[in-house]
């Protein structure tokens, strides 16, 4: 099972990074929530994926007696989809706002901070 969760952890970082190499902004949105999903695969890939009995001390016991699944990758995850969907929420409102002021989507389009007809900064100091 773990080696299919490492290929396709794989494949979604590939496809994620493609999507941030596109000039278009929507596209590097979607490679932004891509990339948190992969993310979120991995560290749960990491945290080894069996079928363990839940980490639940009984009341007569002071440790675990046998083997459990580990609780801190479910935590991290559900604190990477939180984070993760709060930045791609900010990120498709910044790119609805620059499309709406510049009325494009094209990166190369939105240039506005390097005007076309201006000299070329220095090259050597």
């Amino acid at each position: 099972m773990e080696p299919i969760l490492a290929i396709l952890v794989g494949a979604l970082f590939t496809v994620a990074i493609y999507l941030f190499l596109s000039k278009h902004v929507i596209r590097i949105l979607m490679g932004a929530a891509i990339l948190g999903n992969a993310v979120n695969l991995l560290i749960f890939t990491a945290g080894r994926v069996t079928r363990e009995v839940p980490p639940i001390i009984p009341g007569n016991a002071d440790s675990l007696t046998g083997a459990a699944a580990n609780p801190l990758p479910q935590a991290l995850i559900l604190t990477a989809i939180v984070i993760s969907f709060s930045f791609f929420a900010f990120l498709l409102v910044l790119g609805y706002r620059a499309y709406q002021e510049l009325g494009t989507d094209s990166s190369d389009e939105m240039r506005v901070a390097e005007p076309v007809g201006d000299k070329t900064p220095p090259t050597g100091y």
